[in-house]
């Protein structure tokens, strides 16, 4: 049998027809800094950001109809949601608000102990921004 991969990065792929206002909404108003951004023929652009720590989250449908009751009400997100940790979820997501993001659904306690608010970003990006409570909130 031979050896296991492996994975040294996780590295989330967005394309959206409205790249600047998703890379200037991701950039400057949630603080992901810059890591790379690489021109290609005929007006190709990326930008690459850092985004921290990254997990792959793979939920079944049920656990996503779950998820999204419990912090929105109901089922929103699609196949794909970025999930976002920060310090303060209400404070983030007052920002982002600010910032150009469209609010879904406030900042929730979950049952998990976290708090999730849920927003879509510029560039159509569906958007959890949580913060975990641990056993000292």
């Amino acid at each position: 049998m031979a050896e296991p991969v492996t994975v040294r990065q996780l590295r989330l792929v967005v394309s959206t027809p409205d790249a600047e206002a998703a890379v200037a909404f991701f950039r400057d108003v949630l603080g992901m800094p810059e890591e790379e951004a690489y021109d290609g023929p005929d007006g190709a652009h990326v930008t690459i950001l850092d985004a921290g720590r990254a997990t792959l989250e793979i939920a079944n449908p049920a656990q996503q109809r779950y998820i999204d009751t419990v912090e929105v009400g109901r089922q929103v997100a699609g196949a794909w949601r970025v999930a976002l940790e920060v310090d303060d979820a209400s404070a983030a997501n007052d920002a982002a608000v600010d910032g150009g993001a469209s609010p879904v659904a406030p900042p929730t306690r979950t049952p998990w102990d976290s708090v999730n608010a849920r927003l879509d970003a510029p560039g159509g990006i569906h958007l959890t921004l949580f913060q975990e409570l641990g056993a000292s909130d």
